[in-house]
């Protein structure tokens, strides 16, 4: 007697891992629209419009781990490949260059830069959706905020996201930022690398 072999069952989405892939684009901006209030252009990718709700300080991500460890809570963090952002208060990003040259860091190359008004980062998957490797992802998810209208416009000299209200002022968060962007710049220079290339290992200092 012949026994009939079933075809192979084809796996679902969420078997593949690949439930991230799946879900519309639409479904992660309506996710960010409807429970953070933040505006977003349509993909793929799906991009999160700065300027409007929150401005972004965009560091090399070696300098960001090290600046977060100084600093303790902050809002929401993202990574994208050896990048990190920082989402800061609106405003902040125009109030960069100033504060940078306050801190006597003006002039100094330092690989941070601020998105404000007209800028866009690629935006991570929400909070409990898989990520794929090397793919944008949180490192400090933002929480859903269900009073967006009320809430109100935060100063570039405040904390952004901490619900302690513990989070560092944007003067704090810069210093250590351009400290740890200096830090590694010069670890980079005496490793013979080129200022965008990754470090073979993560950097140490007292």
């Amino acid at each position: 007697m012949t026994l009939a072999v079933p075809p192979p069952r084809v796996p679902s989405a969420v078997e593949l891992g690949g439930g991230a892939r799946e879900e519309p684009c639409d479904g992660w901006a309506g996710w960010y629209e409807r429970e953070m209030g933040w505006a977003t252009a349509g993909g793929p990718p799906v991009r999160l419009l700065t300027g409007l709700r929150f401005d972004v300080l965009v560091v090399p991500a070696v300098a960001g781990h090290a600046a977060l460890r100084r600093v303790g809570p902050t809002g929401p963090v993202a990574l994208m490949g050896p990048r990190m952002s920082l989402l800061v208060a609106p405003g902040s990003a125009e109030e960069l260059p100033g504060l940078l040259d306050w801190l006597e860091w003006g002039g100094v190359a330092l690989s941070l830069t601020g998105l404000g008004a007209g800028g866009r980062i690629t935006a991570p998957p929400p909070p409990g959706r898989p990520v794929e490797p090397g793919a944008a992802s949180w490192l400090r998810p933002p929480g859903p905020s269900r009073e967006q209208d009320e809430a109100p416009v935060l100063p570039a000299f405040s904390g952004f996201g901490s619900a302690r209200g513990d989070a560092p002022d944007l003067v704090r968060l810069v210093d250590a930022v351009a400290t740890e962007c200096h830090r590694v710049r010069l670890a980079r220079a005496r490793a013979g690398l080129f200022h965008d290339e990754p470090l073979a290992q993560p950097l140490a200092f007292s």
